[in-house]
């Protein structure tokens, strides 16, 4: 359920009841909603492909976990609330002036005027700062893959002038996190993450095509592009293609890593977490209806869950 704008500073597509209106000091909220703490469902979609990452690694790995798994796991959790708030924060301030012209944007920090481009910026530092303090905490691989992560989230936000297809971009920033987490672990790549990683990337298009569809008619007003507005009345059918591709790649990317192991048991395992994951975007699709915002809304969010299912069981096999 969205929050109504209103007079005290809410942004309109945060949730009701969200931690930051209802307790976090006044002076503090405009910073938050900055960073959109008021709406995490974005810092969960970030962190979602590091916890599949660190638990593929960790199920192909024939000395299977160690206790600094811990400190990733924990490490990759303060990374994505941190960075997912420097990006949105970047976001908002090179958008400021699209998003007063949209309805459901019109009331973020920066158009509504609670926060000034100078104090943002200073924010969005701040949040790279601490940001960049745990991750000198891994490899020197993880490092330079995290430095890296940089330039897609620089480009992101200027991708729905040039492209129809922002949610690429999109995709490439957001899941980053599997490469990371799987480097991490093991000090390397290989081709299992990098399949993981363009698995979350269909994810990624399957689930922002759908949160596009709410500002579709603004969008064309002013002349941003959105996979959304490219797929019109054909989206259906383009997501279910996400849909099988995201699967298709999770399940080769769990064959990569596990088939060498012969472990039976973990391989069913980690592919049946493919299989649900697909399942649950599948549950979603039926019951889409691009012309109903609120709609759209909710199974953008179920989003969350679809992510946690994969990793609940990826996890599981990483024990087994």
């Amino acid at each position: 359920m969205q929050t109504p704008p209103n007079d005290d500073g809410r942004v309109a597509d945060a949730l009701a009841q969200n931690w930051v209106d209802a307790y976090a000091p006044a002076f503090a909220r405009p910073y938050l909603r900055l960073s959109r703490a008021d709406r995490p469902v974005g810092t969960w979609l970030l962190l979602l492909p590091c916890f599949w990452g660190l638990a593929l690694a960790i199920a192909a790995d024939p000395l299977g976990g160690r206790l600094f798994d811990l400190w990733i796991a924990l490490g990759c959790a303060l990374g994505a609330f941190l960075m997912r708030g420097a990006g949105c924060t970047w976001n908002d301030i090179t958008d400021r002036h699209i998003d007063a012209q949209v309805a459901r944007t019109r009331s973020r920090p920066l158009p509504s005027g609670q926060v000034t481009v100078k104090k943002a910026l200073v924010w969005m530092v701040a949040q790279v700062a601490v940001s960049a303090l745990i991750l000198l905490s891994f490899n020197w691989f993880t490092i330079g893959l995290g430095i890296a992560a940089l330039l897609p989230v620089a480009i992101y936000p200027f991708a729905k002038r040039f492209t129809w297809w922002p949610q690429v971009f999109l995709g490439i920033a957001f899941n980053w996190g599997a490469l990371l987490a799987w480097a991490a672990h093991t000090g390397s790549l290989s081709l299992a993450p990098v399949l993981l990683y363009l698995a979350g990337i269909a994810w990624t298009l399957f689930y922002d095509t759908i949160y596009a569809h709410q500002d579709r008619d603004d969008d064309a007003l002013i002349g941003v592009k959105s996979t959304a507005r490219l797929f019109g009345n054909a989206t259906h059918k383009w997501l279910f293609g996400f849909q099988v591709a995201a699967v298709m790649l999770m399940a080769l990317a769990v064959i990569v890593a596990l088939v060498p192991l012969e472990n039976p048991v973990a391989l069913m395992v980690a592919l049946l977490a493919a299989w649900a994951f697909g399942m649950h975007l599948m549950w979603q699709l039926k019951r889409l209806d691009i012309n109903d915002g609120d709609t759209c809304f909710r199974l953008f969010l179920s989003n969350r869950d679809a992510g946690l299912i994969a990793s609940a069981l990826l996890g599981l096999s990483a024990l087994l």
